[in-house]
C-alpha cells in the first residue's frame, strides 16, 4: 500500500491499522477479565476459616448418606458463595454446631426435609421479620398440617448462593414456578404477565413471605383495587347495581372470559360475618357435609338447610350463613386475565335461563391452612324455594333462577303500583259519591221549600 501524505506528514496506513487492531484486542482482553477479577476479589474477601471449609466442600464428590437412604451433596460452589449475601456472615453463622474438624461422631440427618426444617432456626436468627411473615402464611400453615411439600426457606432461597434483591437479575426464573408451573404459564400469557417492563410478578399480588390462601376472604380483590382504584366508578357507568355485583362476583369471573365459572356458597359466621375456618384436628366440615349428603349426589336444598342447622348447633360463635360468590373454577383460570376490551359486559351471559355460570355449584369452608374445603351441591339449591333461607344475599331478579322469587318480586312491584292506584281511584269515586249525595239533598230541600 502506498503511504499517504497529509498535513506535511507521511501516514503509513498498514502500520496504523495494525496498531489500532492491537489496541482494541488489548482493550477487549482487559474488559473480558473484569468479571473474573471481580469474582476473585470477592473470593479473597472470605475469611481464612471459610476458605478452609471450601477447600473440601468445593469438591463435587463430597456427599453424605442420610437416614432415609437419600444422598445429600455437600458441594458448595465457591464463586456462588463468594457472591452471595451470606459471604460476610461465614459458614459458622449457620453451622455453629459443626466444629472445624467435624468431630469423631458424624452428625445424623434423617432426610433433606428434616435438615431444611432444622436449619430454619438459623434463618430466624438474622431474618426475624421475614420468618415471622412466613409463619403467618399459607405455606407455613401447610407445614403445620403435616405437608412434606410445602416450601421451607431453602426451597426458595439457596442459602449458599442467595443474592440481594438489587443484584438479582430480572431474567432469573421465578421460584414460585417450581411448584406452580401451570399457574406460572397461564400468568405469563395474561395481560399482567406479558406487559413488558410493566409486567407484574407473583409478589406484587401475593407478597413474598406472607402469602395467603388465594380463595380466603377478599384480600386478592383488594390487591386488584389497589391498582384499579377507579373500579367502582368505571363499572357504575354501565353496570346496574354495581356495588352488589362487585361484592358477589370475583374479578376473574368477568376478566378471564374463556374460563369456566361456578357459584361458590361460602360459609360465614357471626353478626358481622367472617369467613368460617376449620380448626386443626377437627374436621367438622367434611364430617357434616358427608352426613347431609348421605347419597353422594350433591347437597340439595333440604340437605343444605340441614347442614346450616348443624353448624348453628355445634358451638359456632354466631349464626352460620352462606354467602354466594361467582368465581372461576381453577387457579390457572384465575391468572388468565385478558385485556380490558375482552372483559364480559353482556348481562345475558349470566342473567338467562340455563346460564353456564350457574350449572356448577359448590359449598365451601376455609380449611386450617386457609385453602377451601369444598363439597359439591346440586343445581337445585339455586332453583328451589327451600333455598331461599340458605342462599340469602345472593339474589337479584333472574339471577338465581328461583322462579317463585321472581314471581313474588314482580307481585310486590305490581302491588306497589296497583295499591296506591286503587286507593287513589277509590278516593276519587268516594268523593264523587259524596258530591252527588250532597247535590241530591240540596235539590230535595229546595223542592220542599
Amino acid at each position: 500500500m502506498t503511504p499517504c501524505r497529509t498535513a506535511g506528514a507521511i501516514v503509513n496506513w498498514p502500520r496504523l491499522v495494525s496498531a489500532c487492531a492491537g489496541a482494541l484486542a488489548a482493550l477487549a482482553f482487559s474488559l473480558s477479565g473484569i468479571p473474573a477479577h471481580a469474582a476473585d476479589a470477592k473470593t479473597t474477601e472470605l475469611s481464612k476459616e471459610d476458605k478452609a471449609c471450601l477447600e473440601c466442600h468445593a469438591r463435587p464428590e463430597q456427599a453424605k448418606l442420610l437416614g432415609n437412604g437419600e444422598k445429600l451433596s455437600l458441594q458448595i460452589g465457591a464463586k456462588g458463595f463468594a457472591e452471595s449475601v451470606h459471604n460476610t456472615s461465614g459458614c459458622e453463622a449457620c453451622h455453629a454446631d459443626v466444629d472445624a474438624a467435624h468431630g469423631k461422631q458424624p452428625k445424623k440427618i434423617e432426610s433433606r426435609r428434616a435438615l431444611a426444617l432444622e436449619m430454619m432456626d438459623s434463618c430466624r436468627d438474622c431474618h426475624k421479620k421475614a420468618v415471622k411473615q412466613y409463619e403467618d402464611s399459607v405455606h407455613s400453615a401447610l407445614v403445620k398440617t403435616g405437608s412434606d411439600k410445602a416450601p421451607l426457606c431453602s426451597d426458595c432461597h439457596n442459602p449458599h448462593a442467595t443474592k440481594s434483591l438489587k443484584d438479582a437479575s430480572a431474567d432469573e426464573p421465578v421460584v414460585c414456578n417450581k411448584c406452580h408451573q401451570g399457574i406460572g404459564k397461564a400468568f405469563a400469557a395474561s395481560v399482567h404477565g406479558s406487559s413488558g417492563d410493566e409486567a407484574l410478578t407473583c409478589k406484587d399480588c401475593h407478597r413474598t413471605h406472607n402469602v395467603k390462601a388465594a380463595a380466603f376472604a377478599d384480600h386478592l380483590k383488594k390487591e386488584c383495587v389497589s391498582c384499579h382504584k377507579e373500579v367502582a366508578t368505571s363499572h357504575a357507568s354501565w353496570l346496574p347495581n354495581t356495588e352488589r355485583h362487585l361484592e358477589a362476583i370475583s374479578c376473574p369471573a368477568c376478566h378471564s372470559p374463556d374460563a369456566k365459572r361456578r357459584v361458590n356458597l361460602r360459609l360465614y359466621e357471626g353478626a358481622a360475618p367472617q369467613q368460617s375456618s376449620e380448626k386443626v384436628g377437627v374436621p367438622k366440615f367434611v364430617k357434616l357435609t358427608n352426613w347431609a349428603d348421605s347419597t353422594g349426589a350433591g347437597l340439595d336444598a333440604r340437605a343444605l338447610w340441614s347442614l346450616l342447622q348443624e353448624f348453628n348447633q355445634n358451638g359456632s360463635s354466631g349464626k352460620s350463613v352462606l354467602r354466594g360468590r361467582l368465581e372461576v373454577q381453577t387457579g390457572e383460570q384465575a391468572h388468565q386475565l385478558a385485556g380490558k376490551a375482552r372483559g364480559i359486559k353482556d348481562c345475558d351471559t349470566c342473567h338467562r335461563q340455563g346460564a353456564m355460570a350457574f350449572q356448577s355449584v359448590s359449598v365451601s369452608m376455609a380449611g386450617p391452612d386457609g385453602r377451601p374445603l369444598r363439597h359439591e351441591a346440586s343445581q337445585g339449591v339455586l332453583t328451589s324455594v327451600e333455598s331461599i333461607g340458605s342462599v340469602g344475599g345472593f339474589y337479584a331478579i333472574g339471577s338465581t333462577r328461583i322462579k317463585l322469587l321472581d314471581v313474588l318480586l314482580l307481585m310486590v312491584l305490581a302491588a306497589g303500583i296497583l295499591v296506591p292506584g286503587a286507593h287513589l281511584t277509590m278516593k276519587l269515586l268516594a268523593k264523587r259519591a259524596r258530591e252527588r249525595h250532597a247535590a241530591g239533598q240540596s235539590e230535595s230541600s229546595e223542592a220542599r221549600n
